[in-house]
């Protein structure tokens, strides 16, 4: 009975582990992807050929851009032609002061229509290459959404394909199931992305708009992230940061507040606070939690330029690094505020912000509180390198604090304007020799003649 009682229950047992089973399966195969909508892309893809091909120019530009989900849909959805710029005409033969313009990160949106003019969403070769209909050229629409329908001219004249008013110089170059590649010989310019660029260079747009930040991309998805909701009115400050820092008689008086006090808006001294509190808990920042509160005033400071409105990123050296400062190098007056004010970037800065920064553009200047020197930032091992040399640092710990206007970055030395860590020693050393002075005439007589009576040395002021 009881070896009965075994094999049915074990009998049971594996019919309900198969029925498991087979439901998990079922669950799986009906279940949605967890990558979501987004278009599988075939490794035969036009945009993969394009990304290898020769056009190397234009495939930088897309990928600077962000235009690889945009062109993916389109792909996945119907067939396009794109007429591709030779790379000298992108390096060589466009305006600097245009590049420029298109390669700012204010501008993406320019620059993305500018690569979208020079797509169309309908397959064309060389075999199908429309015709002139009662003397007049056919217009194709562009990939571009924002060109107020702004079609590209593509027509045939003295035998020659013409796309706009570029010529074709290699029809057919890349044919692939999804799409075509034609090589054309300049780059064709949108009326759109026209006015945009001579409207910023005339300043007829910018005198009267308010500044307002780069786009920001989310490193994880590439596409551009949400902008904040908008700050309230009275919230931006009205002087530079550097006026509002250290007022003197050459600067002009503070403006007068407005309706209500500035700390209805911002609490500068508990934000202050809550950072050096921070320090103190995180660890190894004891040194600049001691120096902003007890050896200087600059914890006050920086709470009145936050409750003003103003944003601060604290490039913070941990308590090792502060070890290894010299003594001499603190009790001068001013040093410690002056060595302080270089490690302070008067705008809201994260690792992820600086990161991408020097990842797209190699080297960049951050402004600080020392006038007129400014931090260099580059990319190295993977992080980010401040200064050059011996006395350079890196971030060390991202994200300390970060309340939307203050931000804490920790790093692993000191840092110190380039001409200041260029002097060398021997010309420090020489400053600190002092010489002695200088006994008169009338002395050295004095003493000569009490040295014929004896000796002279019984005299301190002979000695």
């Amino acid at each position: 009975m009881d070896s009965q009682t075994f094999w049915g229950f074990k009998l049971r047992f594996l019919v309900f582990f198969t029925a498991v089973l087979s439901a998990m399966s079922v669950k799986e195969t009906h279940a949605p992807s967890l990558s979501g909508s987004a278009p599988q892309i075939n490794s035969n893809s036009i945009l993969v050929a394009l990304l290898e091909s020769h056009y190397t120019v234009l495939s930088e530009l897309v990928e600077k851009a962000l235009l690889l989900p945009t062109l993916e849909e389109a792909v996945s959805m119907r067939n396009i032609t794109i007429f591709a710029p030779r790379n000298e005409a992108l390096e060589r033969d466009l305006d600097p002061d245009f590049k420029r313009f298109l390669l700012e990160p204010g501008n993406l949106k320019s620059l993305q229509n500018l690569l979208l003019s020079h797509m169309i969403p309908t397959r064309i070769e060389a075999g199908k290459w429309p015709v002139e209909t009662d003397g007049k050229p056919s217009y194709h629409t562009t990939l571009c959404r924002d060109g107020n329908d702004e079609g590209v001219q593509i027509h045939e004249k003295n035998m020659e394909k013409i796309v706009g008013i570029s010529k074709v110089v290699k029809l057919d170059d890349i044919i692939r199931p999804d799409g075509i590649i034609h090589g054309i010989e300049s780059l064709l310019v949108p009326k759109s992305v026209q006015r945009e660029f001579n409207a910023r260079r005339s300043l007829s747009t910018t005198a009267a708009v308010l500044p307002e930040g780069a786009p920001e991309i989310d490193p994880r998805t590439h596409r551009l992230k949400k902008p904040p909701p908008t700050i309230p009115a009275g919230a931006p400050p009205v002087l530079p940061i550097f006026d509002a820092l250290a007022p003197g008689p050459s600067l002009a008086p503070a403006p007068a507040p407005g309706s209500g006090e500035p700390y209805d808006h911002f609490d500068g001294e508990n934000q202050v606070k809550d950072f050096i509190k921070t320090l103190l808990h995180y660890g190894g920042y004891n040194e600049l939690a001691d120096i902003l509160v007890n050896l200087t005033s600059l914890a006050s400071e920086m709470g009145k330029l936050v409750s003003e409105g103003y944003a601060i990123t604290v490039l913070a050296p941990n308590d090792e690094a502060m070890a290894k400062l010299a003594a001499d190098q603190l009790s001068e007056p001013g040093a410690p505020e002056q060595i302080i004010y270089y490690h302070l970037i008067p705008e809201y800065q994260t690792e992820e912000s600086m990161y991408n920064a020097v990842r797209r553009f190699g080297k960049v200047k951050y402004d600080t509180l020392r006038l007129p020197h400014k931090v260099v930032a580059e990319e190295a091992d993977g992080s980010v390198k401040f200064g050059q040399g011996e006395n350079a640092a890196y971030l060390f710990d991202p994200d300390i604090y970060t309340d939307g206007r203050i931000s804490v970055q920790g790093i692993d030395g000191v840092l110190f304007p380039p001409e200041m860590s260029n002097i060398p020693k021997s010309a420090t050393v020489a400053s600190e020799i002092v010489a002695k002075p200088r006994r008169g005439k009338l002395m050295e007589l004095g003493c000569s003649l009490l040295s014929a009576v004896g000796p002279a040395s019984n005299f301190s002021i002979c000695k």
